[in-house]
C-alpha cells in the first residue's frame, strides 16, 4: 500500500519528499513539500480483521502542516482538512463536541511500541475513567483524532507517537502545535 501511495502521490506532486512508516525513508527535511504517510494505521486491527484501520496522509509545506486526509475504508469515511479552511468528513463540515468531562468519551493509545510507557498510559486512562462517561482504546491514532474532530469523543491522548500516526489527524482536529517530523506525545480535546 505504501509503494502504491508513494507512486500516486509523486504523480500529483513530484517535487514532494515522501516519509512513510513502512520503510526507512531518507528525506530532505527542508524540502518545501513532504508527504507523511501511514499506509495502514491500526495494523494489528487490520491483521485481525478488526475494522479500526485507515490510511493517513499528511502534507507538510514549508515546515508546517498544510493538508491532512484520513480514509476509513470500513465506513467509507474520508476526513480531511487544509490549513485554515476547517475540517470535513465526506464533504460535510465537522466540529468538536461541547460536552464537559463528565459527559465525555476519552480515547487513548497505549504506546504499544514503547512498552515502558504502558503502565503510565493505563494509569492515566484510569484517572480519566473515574471522571468521564467512558474510556475507549481503538488502536488507530488517526481515527481517534478524527473522532475528536467530529465530536464523537472529547479527549484523546497517547504518550508517544510517530509522525505518520498524527500527521493528518493533528491538522484535522486542529490540536496543539506538534512537531511535524519527530515523535511526540499528544493530547487532543474539545474546548470544555
Amino acid at each position: 500500500i505504501q509503494k502504491m501511495l508513494e507512486k500516486k502521490l509523486s504523480e500529483i506532486l513530484p517535487e514532494a519528499e515522501f516519509l512513510g512508516e513502512e520503510e526507512d525513508c531518507q528525506i530532505n527535511r527542508n524540502a518545501e513539500y513532504i508527504f507523511v504517510v501511514d499506509p495502514i494505521d491500526g495494523t494489528t486491527n487490520f491483521i485481525k480483521d478488526y475494522h479500526m484501520s485507515c490510511v493517513s496522509i499528511g502534507l507538510i509545506r514549508n515546515g508546517k502542516r498544510y493538508m491532512g486526509v484520513v480514509y476509513n475504508p470500513y465506513l467509507n469515511e474520508t476526513f480531511y482538512a487544509i490549513s485554515g479552511e476547517g475540517a470535513y468528513m465526506n464533504g460535510n463540515a465537522i466540529h468538536v463536541s461541547k460536552d464537559d468531562l463528565a459527559n465525555s468519551i476519552v480515547l487513548f493509545g497505549s504506546s504499544p511500541y514503547n512498552t515502558e510507557l504502558a503502565k503510565a498510559s493505563f494509569e492515566l486512562a484510569y484517572e480519566y475513567f473515574q471522571k468521564c462517561l467512558d474510556i475507549r482504546r481503538s488502536g488507530s491514532a488517526a481515527l481517534d483524532l478524527c473522532a475528536i474532530a467530529s465530536g464523537r469523543a472529547e479527549i484523546y491522548f497517547e504518550l508517544i507517537l510517530s509522525p505518520w500516526d498524527f500527521a493528518a489527524g493533528a491538522l484535522i482536529v486542529e490540536g496543539e502545535e506538534l512537531p511535524c517530523l519527530e515523535k511526540s506525545s499528544i493530547l487532543a480535546r474539545n474546548k470544555q
